[in-house]
């Protein structure tokens, strides 16, 4: 059929006829397009019906909705999420009224994900921002007794990290789990060293979360005091000097956390004597023989552990006091201070910790040696006599790691941070918060 242009036409003029559309350009018209209207049989789409981009291209599929399923409702919101395999988002309250077998929905109240399994929701699977970490807790050494002072204990040792590395009695928890939240973070200091023929004080805990590592139990002193039975805690303390013929009993241990001190035979009419040692993490302090014979006795050692990335021991007990030609007890490994000698050399604070023990000197007013600092020694026994003073323990340390990946997203704070390979690791040298966000 002709087209009757319109006569005299100018450039850009508009021409509509039989659902088509022309410009003219200056010398001809030119066809743009096609224009359509569908209109459905029974009129059921209006403006009304149809909210402000309540439609969008994400969620119609290419070429899924036809003139006649917009005509007779054929499209629901169930039908397009069964297809789509969308997340209906709601409250425990809220959920969708007739759901489809399959259909997924997120719950903002329970942070549940539940999915309908045709005749009831499942119980779904809990979503949230949480962190797994390994922790090494070590509770503050004990303090050592004085006059002959039995070593003081190593604090107790409780750890989720498998980095124990030479055996011992650090019990092996699992790791911890935590939400976001703010954590206090205890870290125990050491028990006071005994004077005046006092037995040493027993350390202070070091608490994370669920794991509590009891303070190092405090060393015995002299028989005439009548304290020379060491003091049970994390590792015990050990047994004072002995004048008699009574055999006295280093502190015992706490099963999972530490070793008992040693014990102290009766002297049998001898000159020489000494303490006996605090027991560590890692091992049970030596008892005294009964001949008391010029032989040093030693603290517990301590016990390795690598969750730093570096191996160090922990919580070693204190060396014993001693009198005459006895030589001071060494501190076990892991930070345990040296006994003092009235006569003969003082003992060797305990190695292999991140810091070592004080040496314990000689003299009848010799010091003894403390335990480190933020490794849970136990002190070093007091010299003979009574000017013969205990040595303090040393506090202990709440470390935490983990692996860097699994803290995308989160915020932590607390502790010095370092890194070590794949993990990050967060000291604490002295009490604070722990906190996840």
């Amino acid at each position: 059929m002709p087209i009757d242009f319109p006569d005299s036409p100018t450039n850009g003029d508009l021409y509509s006829a039989g659902g088509k559309n022309w410009q003219y350009n200056g010398s001809a018209w030119v066809l743009l397009g096609v224009s359509t209207t569908v209109t459905p049989a029974d009129g059921s789409i209006t403006t009304a019906k149809i909210a402000n981009d309540a439609i969008t291209s994400a969620k119609i599929a290419a070429g899924a909705v036809e003139t006649t399923d917009l005509a007779n409702n054929a499209v629901t919101q169930a039908k397009m999420a069964s297809t789509l395999s969308g997340v209906t988002v709601c409250t425990s309250s809220t959920r969708p009224g007739s759901p489809f077998t399959g259909q997924t929905i997120f719950e903002t109240d329970t942070n549940k994900m539940k999915v309908w399994l045709g005749s009831a929701w499942s119980t779904g699977t809990t979503h949230s921002n949480v962190l797994t970490v390994d922790a090494l807790v070590v509770g503050g050494g004990g303090g050592a007794g004085s006059h002959v002072g039995g070593g003081g204990g190593g604090g107790g040792l409780r750890t989720s990290a498998a980095g124990n590395t030479s055996g011992g009695n650090g019990s092996l928890e699992s790791a911890l789990v935590l939400s976001p939240g703010n954590y206090t973070v205890t870290v125990g200091s050491g028990g006071a060293g005994g004077s005046a023929d006092a037995r040493g004080g027993v350390g202070n805990n070091s608490v994370l979360a669920t794991i509590t590592a009891l303070g190092g139990g405090g060393g015995g002193s002299w028989e005439g005091g009548g304290t020379s039975s060491g003091i049970a805690g994390g590792s015990g303390g050990g047994a004072g000097g002995t004048n008699g013929n009574t055999t006295f009993s280093g502190g015992s241990g706490t099963a999972g956390q530490g070793y008992a001190g040693g014990n102290v035979g009766p002297r049998s009419g001898q000159t020489n004597t000494s303490g006996a040692g605090g027991g560590g993490a890692g091992a049970v302090a030596a008892n005294r023989n009964p001949a008391h014979d010029a032989s040093r006795y030693d603290g517990g050692v301590g016990l390795q552990n690598n969750i730093t990335g570096s191996s160090f021991f922990y919580a070693g007990g204190g060396g014993p006091g001693a009198y005459n030609a006895v030589p001071g007890g060494f501190g076990g490994s892991g930070g345990g201070g040296g006994g003092a000698s009235t006569s003969s050399t003082g003992g060797t604070g305990g190695t292999g910790g991140t810091t070592n023990g004080a040496n314990g000197n000689s003299g009848s007013a010799a010091s003894a040696g403390a335990g480190a600092v933020n490794t849970g020694g136990g002190g070093g026994g007091g010299a003979g006599g009574s000017a013969g003073v205990g040595g303090a323990g040393g506090s202990g340390v709440v470390i935490v790691r983990y692996l860097t990946a699994d803290a995308a997203g989160l915020t932590i704070t607390g502790g010095t941070a370092t890194v070590s390979g794949t993990y990050t690791v967060r000291t604490f040298n002295s009490s604070g918060s722990l906190v996840i966000t």
